[in-house]
């Protein structure tokens, strides 16, 4: 069984999370069959060793997890690969395949610049 998990940051005023959650249900509302779960570095939970296991536990075998992080910054670059050695303690059989920070896409990026762009637009 396969699943999605979206890796984010957290923050301690829980209204910071309501993007991620909206980003989180309109996935799965589009693919109603895959499980999509949220997962926090920190100040929210659930962390990612804690979702990861818990869907290991459910029968999950192959998690594609993407960081919902603007660029490869040191939380990607020095956290997630610790998290990821503290899944694979608990949970030697899963598969995870690490997906690069949503930021980095180029669609992202037009996406963001098209909105950027229509905010200055002039009437």
């Amino acid at each position: 069984m396969k699943a999605l998990i979206l890796f984010a940051h957290g923050a301690r005023d829980t209204r910071w999370a309501a993007p991620f959650e909206r980003l989180r249900d309109t996935i799965r509302n589009r693919q109603p069959h895959l499980r999509v779960e949220l997962a926090f570095l920190e100040f929210m939970s659930p962390s990612l060793p804690q979702i990861a296991v818990s869907m290991a536990a459910d029968g999950i075998t192959d998690i594609t997890l993407i960081p919902v992080f603007l660029g490869q910054g040191g939380h990607v670059l020095r956290d997630l690969p610790l998290l990821l050695e503290e899944i694979h303690q608990q949970a030697p059989a899963l598969r995870i395949a690490l997906q690069p920070a949503v930021g980095e896409s180029e669609s992202v990026v037009a996406a963001m610049a098209d909105y950027c762009l229509a905010k200055t637009a002039i009437a």
